[in-house]
């Protein structure tokens, strides 16, 4: 990736409450990346540029505080197997032992990675039906 640097700031005053950007990114993609991206940041109702800039910062934000989109992923289906484990025997009247609760702990806590991964598996396979569509 190429980095473009103005050596000598034209300003250091503040631009619209934000200090002057004067760094420049420039890296290569090709033509679906491009129709990608510009899709996304249509979606979002921001300019090419913008988006490109929030997608950069949200991911070196989420590298440095070591909290992925992953680790969230399996969070939300951990919690999703509990409650629909908790739920059902609830919703039909029955009572759940503390040795029954316990297993259920244990069970959500072996198995969530590997369910997260077979749901973002699932959202992949998806989004390349609707790439190829």
């Amino acid at each position: 990736m190429t980095i473009l640097t103005n050596a000598e700031p034209i300003t250091t005053r503040k631009l619209r409450g934000r200090t002057r950007r004067a760094v420049t990114l420039s890296t290569k993609i090709t033509s679906r990346e491009l129709e990608l991206i510009s899709a996304a940041s249509e979606a979002d109702g921001r300019a090419l540029g913008e988006w490109v800039r929030e997608a950069i910062l949200k991911a070196a934000h989420s590298s440095s505080t070591g909290v992925k989109a992953d680790h969230l992923m399996t969070e939300i289906v951990a919690l999703q197997l509990f409650l629909t484990d908790v739920l059902s025997p609830v919703a039909s009247g029955e009572r759940m032992s503390a040795e029954q609760y316990e297993r259920l702990m244990w069970n959500m806590k072996t198995n969530k990675h590997r369910a997260a991964r077979e749901v973002i598996a699932q959202y992949v396979a998806e989004d390349k039906e609707k790439l190829h569509a």
